[in-house]
């Protein structure tokens, strides 16, 4: 039986961990070559061992998707392994709260520089195959569907309080999206978004359990209170929090042929959250 994403190329950021690493599982199993990153090298390279173990194909590509040359080096490392690419899935991201009035430029640039001006880059780098490649296969009578697929949240759409940052950000990825789907629509390229409600990853484990990363050379705590955490659940007719696999298969259906006329849209995962 054919699989969904037979002979695709993808590339997946924040991939070695939460909905990012689901997401590559998922994909690997509907028969993608995955490009597997993380700003840490071991959760990356142990998700590319479990795609392995199971029959997939996967490589690493570890770093900081902020930094230079991050966007050139992943789209190379992908061209390089298997010579091309057709599905970007914009995926990593943190959160480093704060109420405005006590919010720093360094919190503020740290929200936007990741979950906007990486994406943007990453794009604008793989431009040469997803615009170039279509407009050489149709001259060719070909036309090989792509794909990019940005991660945003409930807070960019309809804002949080004390998120001012991460919520400027994951609306601004909104405006990116819906402008990929115009531009590059009629070249066969899709750009779709999912914006999620609260789903169990370390960025919303309770605070105890969801540990701290560095960035700006500060200590960002990471985990949600457990007085909110029980409020959210409240508020999701469901009564749960989604799993990263349950999240996960979102961005499958976006990237596969079932969505093959879906475009410039935002897709809700909030448990009926939002509606």
């Amino acid at each position: 039986m054919e699989k969904m994403l037979d002979g695709k190329v993808a590339i997946i950021t924040g991939s070695g961990r939460g909905i990012g690493r689901a997401a590559a599982l998922l994909f690997a199993q509907e028969g993608a070559k995955v490009v597997v990153s993380d700003i840490d090298p071991a959760p990356a390279d142990e998700t590319v061992a479990d795609i392995k173990k199971a029959g997939g194909e996967a490589i690493a590509y570890a770093g900081d998707a902020t930094a230079p040359g991050f966007a050139e080096g992943i789209v190379k490392a992908a061209v390089d392994a298997w010579g091309a690419i057709h599905i970007i899935v914009n995926n990593a991201g943190y959160t480093w709260d704060a109420v405005i009035h006590k919010m720093s430029d360094k919190q503020w640039d740290a929200m936007m520089d990741l979950h906007v001006k990486a994406p943007f880059q990453i794009i604008r780098a793989a431009a040469p195959y997803f615009r170039d490649a279509a407009k050489k296969e149709m001259a060719e009578g070909k036309q090989i569907s792509r794909n990019i697929i940005n991660i945003s949240s409930m807070a960019g759409t309809g804002g949080n309080a004390g998120q001012a940052n991460y919520s400027s950000a994951k609306a601004a990825i909104l405006g990116l999206t819906r402008t990929m789907a115009k531009e590059w629509g009629r070249f066969g390229v899709r750009s779709n978004a999912i914006a999620y409600g609260f789903v169990d990853t370390r960025l919303t484990k309770p605070k105890e359990e969801g540990g701290s990363l560095e960035r700006e050379g500060k200590e960002v705590a990471l985990g949600v209170p457990d007085k909110q955490r029980e409020m959210m659940k409240m508020m999701i007719p469901l009564g749960r929090e989604a799993s990263p696999a349950e999240a996960a298969g979102p961005i499958l259906f976006l990237a596969s042929p079932l969505a093959d006329y879906v475009s410039g849209q935002v897709l809700l995962v909030s448990g009926g959250m939002s509606m």
